[in-house]
């Protein structure tokens, strides 16, 4: 197993383990899981949020794992998870979570990329069924700033980047489009584009 996938398992061991209090070997059973994934992803993919879930599965018998996904289908997931409003999906999410009778009880969650971002709007906004443990993998909890690995305010090239790409923030792209990627922005102090 590569040093990242390791990690992840201990990290997933670890939580999964009863910070909460309640342990694996309770009789209640093992705390269920929810996972949420990332930006392009969907909630079953083989490779990907499958996977992980397969494998929290084979290696704490008898837990329940939710991997949320958003819409009626794997494609629906995958493009909701581009242009759906963030608090639209957070909405569905909550509904959803008070519905399973597996959560009742309460839940550890986690997060991959913008999933763990969300996630955490889900524990602020959603009491009800309580959120123990949240794992962000790769969220953005402080958003985004600027086009990644551009060199600065020295670059014609990235200036021009930057201007196009503020459009993304513009009012009729955020609430027409419901861009998702415009919801993780953080300006920095003293920013004017």
């Amino acid at each position: 197993m590569a040093p990242v996938g390791r990690l992840l398992l201990a990290g997933l061991l670890l939580l999964l383990g009863g910070l909460d209090g309640r342990s694996s070997g309770s009789a209640a059973g093992p705390v269920p899981l929810v996972i949420w994934h990332g930006m392009g992803d969907s909630c079953c993919n083989p490779i990907s949020m499958g996977y992980i879930k397969k494998m929290v599965e084979e290696k704490i018998p008898g837990i329940y794992v939710l991997s949320l996904k958003i819409g009626s289908s794997l494609i629906d997931d995958m493009e909701n998870s581009f242009f759906m409003n963030v608090n639209d999906q957070v909405k569905k999410v909550c509904d959803q979570l008070s519905k399973d009778p597996n959560l009742q009880g309460g839940y550890n969650a986690m997060g991959f990329s913008q999933g763990g971002q969300f996630l955490r709007a889900v524990v602020q906004r959603c009491p009800s069924p309580p959120m123990f443990n949240l794992i962000s993998i790769g969220g953005q909890q402080q958003g985004v700033f600027g086009f990644p690995h551009c060199p600065g305010e020295s670059s014609h090239i990235c200036d021009w980047l930057r201007k196009v790409l503020d459009i993304a923030y513009t009012d009729a792209i955020q609430q027409h489009l419901g861009l998702v990627a415009g919801g993780s922005f953080h300006g920095k102090v003293g920013y004017v584009p």
